[in-house]
């Protein structure tokens, strides 16, 4: 490794597990110049999502967040009761009071190995555009998860206020987001919680869990702002595999149950470049 550093990545910490708080504490970097993604879904609570933070901002030369499922949760008995919007914007708050960048503040660019690149923290949702085979309509998609007895816990716990529905919120987002990234100069890493496409849902074991996985909007952002690579989590299968000119890192974690089965102990965090 060069004095430079490297882009790192890693998600789905799900720190209130006390095996993966092992496995976040062990994580260092390689370089004192690597620059950390996190792909979200570090936990449902605000504390702790804030405490995860403030160890990884402790170690490496730059934090980068972009929030999951689970971070937008409003749980009974968080302390923090805030709802949608209003707890995505104090999660931001909270990361900038820690020198975290958020999907909120000017893209860095990075000069590294593999530089120049613009570093993108999307925050996309999902809007039940990914449908299972054989559904047509977003009513019908969720009837057969229902059937297959698949529900993602976000149906309770995250709340689109002030949008009317998480789809609504999601388009939101994205009209947010593309001009920011139509204005950019130089090639990408994109990275969010969520995936870009739908080639990562072909392994799933449960193929209804789709519903809750991305945006068919999204299908061609990898080559119209010409990412290197494409970083996210939520699936919790990590894989690395090229689409197109681009490679796409899939950096989680996941629960203990999963990963103590695999041939390999996890290795976080990932690298990207």
């Amino acid at each position: 490794m060069t004095d430079e550093g490297h882009l790192v990545a890693v998600s789905d910490l799900h720190v209130r597990y006390p095996e993966n708080r092992t496995q976040l504490l062990a994580m260092e970097p390689a370089s004192p110049a690597d620059w950390l993604l996190v792909a979200g879904d570090i936990s449902e609570r605000f504390a702790e999502v804030q405490w995860t933070l403030e160890v990884l901002r402790s170690r490496f030369a730059k934090v980068f967040w972009a929030p999951g499922n689970h971070e937008l949760w409003t749980l009974p008995g968080d302390p923090v009761t805030l709802r949608g919007e209003e707890r995505y914007q104090a999660l931001v708050a909270m990361c900038r009071s820690l020198g975290v960048v958020t999907p909120e503040d000017p893209y860095e660019i990075w000069t590294g190995h593999g530089g120049p690149l613009a570093i993108v923290p999307l925050f996309l949702l999902y809007d039940y555009t990914f449908l299972p085979s054989g559904a047509m309509t977003k009513e019908q998609g969720l009837a057969k998860a229902e059937a297959a007895g698949i529900m993602c816990t976000d149906e309770v716990f995250l709340h689109p206020d002030p949008h009317p529905t998480r789809e609504a919120w999601s388009a939101a987002r994205l009209e947010l987001t593309r001009p920011r990234l139509d204005a950019l100069k130089v090639p990408t890493v994109l990275f969010g919680h969520w995936p870009l496409i739908r080639k990562p849902m072909d392994v799933l074991w449960h193929p209804e869990f789709v519903m809750w996985c991305g945006s068919v909007h999204t299908a061609d952002w990898h080559r119209r702002y010409r990412a290197t690579a494409a970083v996210y989590g939520h699936l919790h299968i990590p894989r690395t595999f090229r689409q197109d000119d681009t490679e796409f890192h899939e950096v989680s974690l996941g629960y203990p149950q999963e990963w103590r089965r695999r041939s390999r102990p996890p290795s976080l965090p990932r690298r990207v470049l």
